[in-house]
């Protein structure tokens, strides 16, 4: 059987009380209390939770306090073994049933609790000999609650005064809450961005815009010795690219309302570099499987939810093969598609190569002329402004809806039917889903042309030759290309190619 051992857990919310002499006190006062008991004290297993709060448990949804729960459940600290902790309400400033229950169980399990503070001992023996402890252990989480609630309430009302300081353009200082994006600092008297961590950023923007997935994304970054935050994580990648941050808009919440705080951090990008991005993301997010280069040959049409079957309407999915060679060494047949849904006897039965369409779309794109027709007829600018004043339509309806409701409310000293406040709760989900509907149709407004430049089609041939011979990052720029250009490749397996 293993023996007990000594455990010492430091939490600090703010991390300027790293600086002072409690850690170096109770680590000290941890080493001392095992050597009086005969005991070791596992550095190992030693926890420090720095910047996560116990009152909304983060140190147990996030930090090691939680991991040292999960190995007191699963038996891996050994029975009779010791736990120090500053002050009960170290441990935790949740609701006072909950910071018991996690006290209980800690006990229960055969571990004994002790405080630094005051050098009080909580186990089932000192409980059983002294049961009124329990009533002071549950009346000094309290305390801690109550404590944390208030403190926790006046930062929320000081918050709150600053945003709408700022919004009201009468505070221009900094508003300590949360966390700032991380190719941002503060120099003690403005933000400014990190040299390098901007570049990363940049290269991120650079490289989704181009078709790459995070993924690959991750490994450039770490190709060129770039680190975003200490680790180049895929879904840190997915997250930071939905930012508003590098517009220099900061979002806010605080007591269950929202602030978009304008030019509070400096830019990194433009509004239409934004809009692209942002453009590109729901495209993919909304794409049958996930864009970008997951596959070491990059295809033209599934995964962004543009090649479309021409007997259904179905989007197009792929497979690979690459069983048969060139002399050069590419695959003869790299890929094949075909229409998930059309029926065996329909004339979109079985599957084609890839590469004979490929080609013809870029044959027909290297052409400036072609490109000048396509643009024309298809009215790019047009179709993106009808769906902008489409969705900003429905803004302006909803919030008409929202303001019958409130007025009701209002000439009836407040009070509404139950039926209302659905209602009302209904618009509001509603109206939230329109704005971001607004702003993505926005972005492809911004976006949006009918007369491509005349460097256009040039880009389409400097790829053309590369891309056919299966070069990833001309396939990755190509298949950004296409994106660009057709909202729809319809296919036909019988017949010819529309779009």
């Amino acid at each position: 059987m293993e023996s007990p051992k000594v455990y010492s857990y430091l939490r600090f919310s703010d991390p300027k009380q790293a600086t002072g002499g409690s850690i170096s006190r109770q680590t000290e006062y941890a080493r001392k209390w095992a050597s009086d008991h005969g005991l070791i004290l596992d550095e190992s297993l030693s926890m420090r939770d720095e910047g996560l709060s116990a009152f909304h448990e983060k140190h147990v949804k996030q930090g090691a306090f939680g991991i040292f729960l999960e190995a007191v459940k699963a038996g891996r600290v050994p029975v009779g073994s010791v736990l120090i902790v500053e002050g009960l309400d170290r441990l935790s400033r949740a609701k006072p049933m909950e910071a018991q229950t996690q006290l209980q169980s800690i006990i229960a399990a055969g571990v004994e609790v002790v405080t630094a503070s005051d050098g009080k001992r909580y186990s089932s023996k000192s409980l059983t000999e002294n049961p009124m402890d329990i009533i002071y252990a549950v009346l000094v989480m309290i305390r801690a609650h109550e404590e944390s609630a208030t403190k926790s309430k006046r930062v929320s009302a000081a918050v709150r005064r600053k945003c709408e300081a700022w919004i009201a353009g009468t505070f221009r200082g900094r508003i300590v809450a949360g966390r700032d994006p991380g190719w941002i600092s503060w120099d003690g008297t403005k933000f400014v961005i990190d040299p390098e961590k901007g570049e990363a950023m940049h290269l991120v923007v650079r490289l989704f815009l181009d078709g790459y997935g995070f993924q690959r994304i991750a490994k450039e970054l770490q190709k060129h010795n770039l680190t975003l935050t200490g680790t180049n994580a895929t879904n840190w990648i997915y997250q930071l690219i939905q930012r508003p941050d590098l517009i220099g808009v900061r979002v806010l919440k605080t007591g269950g309302d929202e602030y978009q705080l304008k030019d509070y951090y400096p830019r990194l990008l433009d509004d239409e570099t934004y809009a692209r991005l942002q453009l590109e993301y729901q495209r993919r997010k909304t794409a049958p499987r996930a864009a970008g280069g997951k596959s070491d040959i990059p295809g033209f049409f599934t995964g962004l939810s543009v090649g479309t079957c021409g007997e259904c309407g179905t989007k197009l999915i792929s497979q690979n093969q690459t069983r048969r060679v060139r002399a050069d060494g590419t695959p003869a047949i790299y890929r094949r598609l075909h229409c998930p849904k059309c029926s065996p006897g329909s004339a979109a039965k079985g599957s084609f190569s890839a590469g004979p369409i490929e080609k013809a779309i870029l044959d027909f794109c290297s052409d400036q002329m072609n490109l000048d027709a396509l643009f024309k007829e298809n009215g790019r600018s047009a179709a993106a402004q009808s769906k902008y004043n489409i969705a900003a339509a429905r803004v302006v309806s909803l919030e008409k809806q929202q303001q019958k409701i409130v007025d009701a409310a209002f000439a009836n000293d407040g009070d509404l039917p139950a039926v209302l406040v659905q209602k009302l709760r209904t618009i509001e989900a509603e109206l939230k889903q329109a704005q971001v509907d607004v702003d993505l149709a926005k972005a492809g407004l911004l976006t949006a042309t009918d007369t491509p430049d005349s460097a256009t089609a040039g880009r389409w041939s400097e790829l053309r030759e590369a891309a056919l011979k299966l070069n990833y990052d001309a396939r990755l720029k190509t298949r950004q290309l296409i994106s660009d250009t057709f909202s729809e490749i319809k296919v036909y397996f019988a017949g010819a190619l529309a779009t």
